[in-house]
């Protein structure tokens, strides 16, 4: 319930007091089955967890009122958690090595899959790119960027990417038969020839990741699919359940990105502070990595990309979603080392080659 009378004053004067504080399992007024406040919370330095851990602490408003989380199981027997149903599970690093296992000495460029990237409508050229050159820094064999014929240039400028500039959904046919995995919406638009390129990727059935604008468009039309990853960040996961904002879907994510995976179908990655991966109705995997320096232009397109990009190599949307969403926000902390006020999307880029070799 919500803070209220004594508790709430006791909070208030520790928080008003200048004072480091350690708070002991979780912070007070912080939900911690949500991370929503309960009206009135502590502001924690330090929060020590205790046993099991709270996914509170993960998400909503929980990182900014736990500060630095540490964990100490306090020696309780392994078999104490049999039975005990998981509210999420933690991305780590053996994950990626799972889905990204050492290469074969004989290994070609053939084996690692083709990407093509659908987006980049007039005056959108760098969204595009950003998506196709993660998806090259993520291992992706071959990667080609399909944009409108205004920003073939922009594109060609990165050399290993492959451009084709494509003015209708006919001229996509060419690309899509020679691509394992799509990418689509970063700068798309959500125009006629947007909405015509769209059609074109969906009716494929190749493997796909739908981000950006392609959300905005798909949010108008109920349509499931099991071989996809949608990426919405709250507010593009509101449009797409019918919410009035993206605060409704900040209350619950769990519950949110559940009922985005059941409406939708595939794999549903719900950015954000402690993103969340639903893969069909088991429990969902939470990562913990990742900075506010990551709040900028281009980082859901960086995402999109490594995303695509490990799928090309594993074969496995729901694996390379996770891996993904991990190899992302590592490579966003190595990024901020120097700080994370003014981060680029193009930062990212640089240091994902260092997290897909674990």
């Amino acid at each position: 319930r919500e803070v209220s009378g004594l508790a709430a004053e006791v909070i208030a004067t520790v928080n008003s007091s200048g004072r480091a504080v350690t708070a002991v399992d979780i912070p007070s007024g912080l939900d911690s089955d949500s991370g929503h406040v309960l009206g009135s919370v502590l502001r924690a330095a330090l929060t020590v967890s205790f046993i099991g851990r709270k996914i509170g602490c993960y998400l909503g408003d929980g990182p900014d009122c736990t500060g630095h989380l540490a964990f100490d199981g306090l020696g309780v027997p392994a078999g104490t958690y049999d039975g005990v149903p998981l509210a999420a599970e933690l991305i780590d690093e053996a994950l990626v090595a799972r889905a990204l296992p050492p290469r074969s000495r004989a290994a070609h460029k053939g084996l690692f899959g083709h990407v093509l990237v659908i987006g980049g409508g007039p005056g959108m050229p760098g969204a595009p790119r950003l998506a196709g050159e993660a998806a090259l820094r993520a291992g992706a064999g071959l990667v080609t960027v399909a944009v409108h014929p205004d920003n073939a240039g922009a594109v060609a400028q990165r050399p290993e990417l492959m451009c084709a500039a494509v003015a209708g959904p006919d001229e996509l046919n060419a690309p899509l038969a020679r691509a394992t995995v799509i990418a689509v919406g970063p700068g798309l638009g959500q125009g006629k020839w947007s909405r015509e390129l769209m059609g074109a990727a969906l009716a494929s059935g190749l493997p796909a990741v739908v981000d950006a604008d392609a959300l905005n468009l798909l949010a108008e039309r109920e349509q499931r699919r099991e071989h996809w990853v949608l990426t919405p960040h709250p507010g593009e996961a509101a449009r797409l359940l019918g919410l009035e904002s993206g605060a409704a879907v900040q209350r619950d994510r769990l519950a949110t990105a559940r009922e985005l995976q059941s409406r939708r179908g595939g794999t549903v990655v719900l950015k954000g502070a402690g993103s969340i991966v639903q893969a069909g109705q088991g429990t969902p995997a939470l990562c913990d990595r990742g900075n506010p320096g990551m709040a900028v232009a281009g980082m859901g397109d960086v995402l999109t990309g490594v995303i695509a990009g490990i799928a090309a190599q594993c074969g496995d949307l729901a694996l390379a979603a996770r891996a993904g969403v991990f190899v992302h926000a590592q490579a966003g902390d190595l990024a901020a080392r120097r700080g994370e006020r003014g981060t680029l999307a193009s930062d990212v880029i640089r240091q994902v080659r260092a997290c897909v070799n674990p």
